[in-house]
């Protein structure tokens, strides 16, 4: 199942853009395919670094995001993966600095009764459209969110979903690392494509 929505007139990101990654609860650790796209591109990646990963604060997180593209000096790209998805819908609903793009992976869903407490406030999950482009993709079997909720995220963010299988949270413990299908994916939000 894909589910589109298309920005009219929305045209291709002209300049390189800036990408952002956006990490879940505890960071990105080395192996991640985020740090892994990070070292790989220094001049086109930068991490959204939150004070404290361990112990998240939804307002902080928030105002770091918002530091983070209100600095920038070239069009912002996201990439975010777990609670860095629900984190960019938070911000989204406060906040109108230009965003070309984003790349939501695994959105952690963190209204379910078992969410840990630590991320608990980050509920419940915004779902006003997001103002910019996006694609979600989601697994099959994440023990974080169920397919139905990523494509019920998908359906009120307006974001297309990409559906890749049985690929768990997406992450190292997935036996994610460089993930070059998640590199094209990002390519395609930049040129403007799908």
């Amino acid at each position: 199942m894909r589910l589109r929505r298309r920005y009219g007139g929305a045209a291709p990101v002209t300049a390189t853009p800036l990408v952002l990654t956006v990490p879940g609860w505890t960071g990105s650790g080395p192996g991640h395919w985020q740090s892994l796209w990070e070292r790989a591109h220094p001049r086109r990646f930068r991490r959204v670094e939150q004070a404290d990963w361990e112990n998240p604060r939804l307002g902080d997180w928030i105002r770091t995001l918002d530091d983070a593209i209100a600095h920038a000096s070239r069009p912002v790209v996201l990439v975010a993966h777990s609670l860095g998805c629900i984190t960019v819908a938070h911000w989204a609903a406060v906040h109108a600095r230009p965003v070309a793009g984003a790349l939501l992976v695994a959105p952690a869903d963190v209204e379910r009764a078992d969410t840990p407490a630590p991320i608990r406030p980050f509920a419940p999950v915004p779902l006003r459209p997001l103002p910019f482009r996006s694609l979600l993709v989601a697994s099959t079997d994440d023990e974080f969110v169920t397919m139905e909720r990523a494509e019920h995220f998908a359906r009120c963010w307006g974001s297309e979903l990409v559906p890749i299988g049985a690929a768990g949270h997406v992450h190292t413990a997935a036996g994610f690392g460089p993930w070059p299908r998640g590199e094209r994916l990002l390519d395609e939000v930049c040129a403007g494509e799908r």
